[in-house]
């Protein structure tokens, strides 16, 4: 096909309306009925990007009428429904246009920008070490700051590393705390409540999978046996009380020492 397929309009790649019917044999109003339908669908902007409306004045008549102009994206969604043997060769050939007008453009913005002097390539030389430098010294900071995160997610990495439930008791062990101190501290910012022996959720927060609720078996002073629930803490629950904690001052253990979060005196 002798036709040229693509141009460049803009200093962009683009094919117009009146190619593409020409091309896969087609009426221009029709393929004109196409885009106008597509347009109905897509974003506003993104339309106006890749099917630019403009005018040509027809070769015979002398009469001005309406095309579009397409980028690839533009020409890419016309076609796209456009079937048969031949259709998908020419899409085919559409493609390879686009591509080849493409490097052609690229390869001459590379001619335009490459230094015409020994000044000039001095001070691109410059710059490049500048842009460089300014990298490596953006890299450093931010290997600075991931170390300095580091030891102050220990703890939480600790705790999405495990799978299990814990008790009270457990956590209240990373703080130096001791699981009645724990307890009394979730009862005063309005966690949990005793009934029956047994500390729960208020309800803001019994869906929210911080506990599970366990079957425990003890024996009495008269050697009979009974049951009790007994609260234990998800991992979920556990980052909850670390956050919790963490408002109050409290720090876990391992992280004393690599954070300077001042630590509130524990009591028991």
């Amino acid at each position: 096909m002798k036709k040229t397929l693509v141009f460049v309009e803009n200093h962009r790649p683009v094919t117009d309306s009146l190619t593409v019917a020409e091309v896969f044999g087609k009426r221009h109003d029709n393929v004109i009925r196409d885009i106008r339908t597509i347009l109905k669908e897509l974003d506003d902007e993104w339309g106006l990007l890749n099917f630019e409306e403009t005018s040509f004045t027809h070769p015979q008549n002398g009469q001005i009428y309406q095309k579009y102009l397409l980028t690839e994206d533009g020409f890419t969604i016309l076609v796209m429904g456009y079937s048969g043997k031949e259709a998908m060769r020419f899409k085919v050939k559409y493609i390879q246009a686009f591509r080849e007008l493409q490097n052609q453009l690229l390869q001459k913005q590379m001619l335009l920008e490459l230094p015409k002097n020994y000044k000039e390539a001095l001070l691109a030389l410059v710059t490049e070490v500048e842009k460089n430098e300014q990298l490596e010294a953006d890299k450093l900071a931010l290997e600075q700051c991931l170390a300095e995160a580091e030891p102050k997610l220990t703890y939480v990495d600790q705790i999405l590393a495990s799978k299990d439930t814990v008790c009270i008791t457990q956590i209240a062990k990373d703080y130096g705390l001791s699981g009645k101190r724990l307890n009394a501290i979730l009862h005063e910012d309005g966690v949990q409540f005793k009934v029956n022996g047994q500390w729960v959720l208020y309800s803001k927060y019994q869906h929210m999978g911080y506990t599970h609720s366990h079957t425990v078996q003890y024996t009495r002073s008269n050697g009979d046996r009974g049951v009790q629930l007994q609260t234990e803490w998800t991992q979920k629950g556990r980052l909850f009380v670390h956050d919790l904690l963490t408002k109050r001052g409290i720090v876990a253990c391992m992280d004393r020492g690599q954070t300077t979060t001042n630590v509130i005196p524990l009591t028991s």
